[in-house]
């Protein structure tokens, strides 16, 4: 049967032209896009919940620094109130088609994949997430610290009144920053599965990669505070540390299978020459 009667893992792969794998790719595209536009009638109604759960920080900050201050945001743009609408309803829409998204991204590639492969993918796969979201809600939880600190080193001679669209944007970066961040000991895993370093290797680079690690938070936390530097840049060595821990004990348990069937083999030779004798 053509590869063009059939659908999603049904495929070969290998049987499939590139204008097959195109088509495929569309549909899967069209589908996410589908879900996302979708998303966003309940996202767009969620907008009030969401922009007070993303600036609480802000007026736990506030309310740390002064009892009596005012929570509300100063925004002189009469246009940036429905942009922000906009955009938050987007990430949310975004957020909740996730499951979709990654379903059909999962619908596309997994044909291509062996039946181990598959499992390394769907352990990555799921680890990244559950690392990403933790990244995210420790980013938020620091946000707050982080806030007070910017607005305290003012001075107390300085009202600070953010604009909503500013400190909304600060939030979503930071969290986007930290989720990214700690994505690390899901690629040095990878790097070690596929023999490109190896445990011993990035253990003797111990120092280079506590510094680099210190360095990259300060980079991409984007309020540039200790607080929140340190609260990715330590999460993010533990990580790291892990990922050794990792990497030693699937180094230890590919080796215990190459002695096992190397044995294996050898019993099957001193069979055969019994038998043969």
């Amino acid at each position: 049967m053509s590869s063009r009667f059939l659908k999603g893992a049904e495929r070969d792969p290998s049987n499939m032209a590139l204008g097959d794998h195109l088509r495929e790719l569309r549909k899967r595209l069209f589908i996410c896009l589908g879900a996302v536009v979708i998303a966003l009638v309940p996202a767009w109604f969620a907008y009030p919940w969401l922009v007070d759960f993303l600036n609480e920080p802000y007026c736990s900050a506030q309310q740390a620094l002064d009892s009596g201050a005012s929570c509300k945001f100063l925004e002189t743009d009469v246009l940036e109130p429905f942009s922000l609408r906009i955009r938050i309803a987007g990430w949310g829409a975004v957020i909740l088609a996730m499951p979709v998204i990654l379903w059909q991204l999962w619908r596309f590639i997994a044909p291509g994949l062996y039946k181990k492969e598959r499992r390394y993918a769907f352990a990555f796969v799921g680890s990244g997430m559950a690392l990403f979201a933790v990244g995210a809600g420790l980013a938020y939880f620091t946000l707050s610290r982080a806030t007070e600190f910017l607005i305290g080193i003012a001075g107390t001679e300085v009202e600070v009144r953010a604009g909503i669209g500013n400190f909304t944007r600060l939030a979503l970066f930071m969290m986007v920053a930290f989720g990214v961040g700690f994505q690390f000991p899901v690629v040095m895993v990878a790097l070690q599965m596929v023999g490109i370093v190896t445990p011993q290797k990035l253990a003797s680079w111990r120092r280079q990669v506590a510094l680099g690690i210190v360095i990259l938070a300060a980079g991409i936390t984007p309020s540039g505070d200790p607080f929140s530097l340190f609260a990715l840049a330590i999460p993010m060595y533990v990580l790291f540390e892990l990922s050794l821990l990792i990497g030693r004990l699937w180094l230890r348990r590919k080796a215990k299978r190459g002695g096992k069937a190397k044995g294996g083999g050898t019993a099957k030779r001193d069979d055969s020459t019994k038998a043969e004798s």
